[in-house]
């Protein structure tokens, strides 16, 4: 994952809030951030757009996600 500096340094700060948002001081990346990922990470993130979700690799866009894009 990008670090949160360089989030900051190559997105202007009005799409900040549609990749990310912090709660609690921990990042949590939203789900159009991870569909642009390509791929899974498998860490199970809270948006996790593919299906089967939290399967590392995954590259498949649950039919949710999809039908919003």
């Amino acid at each position: 994952f990008p670090s949160h500096d360089s989030m900051m340094l190559s997105v202007g700060s009005d799409w900040i809030s549609q990749l990310y948002y912090l709660e609690h001081s921990q990042v949590v990346f939203t789900e159009e951030f991870l569909a642009k990922r390509g791929e899974c990470c498998g860490s199970k993130c809270r948006h996790c757009p593919y299906e089967p979700k939290h399967e590392k690799g995954t590259i498949k866009l649950n039919k949710s996600y999809e039908s919003r894009s």
